[in-house]
């Protein structure tokens, strides 16, 4: 359909192109819609919390309880993506996906609860294989829970302290990028406290390295791969499962599963982002559903961004997480379908089309 939208979209009655980003992204649009008249149907969005064996190291500034204290707060309506739904108008479902803490008797939170938190991988994977591919399965549950619902267009977030570790390792796996140059301050480490989290991450790499993924090569006959950017599709699910966190794991399968549902995917930070990278190592094609909000501050985000050659719509300097960003960018997604569908076009407008 791409001619049949470029030709509507270049006889709104406006300079051709003059709209800018709101042109391609309308096109995207109505690309995954297939429509000349795309809609926005109730927007969800999903938070998902889980905490990280990894932090017991201490690779974040914050301690682990922040996790569960904070999930209790966003049922209380004061959290920043509490303000954002309700803002912009989003259904938010809180969910447990792995907080160290019981939160099955607090209301507001659904409970998905794989384990109290993922294993360390500094010395071992993440979560076994049965852990991750619940985790998989519960993320396209919630989404096909939201298209019943009715959404079409799916914003996810995350809550988990250390999860900025897991994301640093994927970039720098899956984009073949020095992992120093994809380690960042996180929650707001000092920079002794970077040069600590950089060791302890460099430490898993290699044993990851040494261990599993010498294992998995091994058994596929695989001379090397050391220096792919892109790893095989059985490879992507190793570095995803081993140091990957629930709440990551499970925006990875609602991801996938709005994609096959034919929904849009608004992707937040650095952390969602990762996930998105991830996702489309198993998947690119998962990449033409995703609409990216935000470009944060935390240290390599434009960095991952270019790894898919995604143009975020907004760079506010923020690195909150919780899919906060995102949901900032939502009036610009809102402006280029109603652009696409209630400007007049020149033949309707009586102007004279000059190009």
């Amino acid at each position: 359909m791409r001619k049949a939208i470029r030709a509507k979209i270049d006889n709104l009655n406006k300079p051709k192109g003059s709209l800018g980003r709101l042109e391609s992204l309308a096109e995207q649009i109505c690309l995954v819609q297939q429509t000349l008249t795309p809609t926005l149907a109730h927007p969800c969005h999903l938070l998902l919390g889980g905490d990280h064996g990894i932090e017991r190291e201490g690779v974040s500034v914050s301690p682990r309880e922040v996790t569960w204290q904070q999930m209790k707060n966003f049922t209380r309506g004061g959290g920043g993506v509490n303000m954002f739904c309700r803002q912009h108008g989003f259904d938010l479902k809180i969910v447990d996906m792995g907080v160290d803490y019981e939160l099955s008797d607090v209301p507001g939170i659904i409970n998905h609860k794989i384990a109290r938190g993922t294993r360390n991988f500094r010395y071992e994977a993440a979560m076994s294989e049965e852990e991750f591919n619940r985790s998989i399965d519960i993320g396209a549950q919630l989404t096909d829970e939201c298209a019943e619902q009715g959404c079409n267009i799916l914003c996810i977030g995350e809550m988990g302290i250390a999860n900025t570790s897991p994301s640093s390792i994927w970039m720098s796996i899956f984009g073949n990028i020095p992992l120093e140059e994809c380690i960042g301050a996180g929650a707001g480490l000092g920079a002794e406290g970077i040069t600590h989290k950089k060791m302890v991450l460099r430490e898993a790499v290699e044993n990851y390295k040494c261990g599993m993924r010498n294992v998995e090569l091994e058994e596929q006959g695989t001379k090397s791969k050391e220096t792919s950017p892109k790893p095989l599709q059985s490879e992507a699910l190793n570095l995803i499962r081993y140091f990957g966190g629930f709440e990551m794991t499970g925006a990875i399968g609602a991801m996938l599963r709005a994609a096959e549902r034919g929904m849009l995917i608004m992707v937040d930070g650095f952390i969602m982002s990762a996930c998105m990278l991830a996702a489309s190592r198993l998947y690119p094609a998962v990449l033409d559903y995703a609409i990216f909000g935000h470009c944060g501050d935390e240290s390599g985000h434009k960095r991952m961004l270019s790894l898919m050659n995604a143009e975020p719509l907004l760079h506010l300097g923020m690195r909150l997480g919780e899919g906060t960003g995102a949901l900032c960018a939502y009036p610009i997604i809102e402006s280029a379908v109603r652009m696409v569908n209630e400007m007049n076009n020149f033949d309707n407008a009586s102007i004279t089309k000059y190009f």
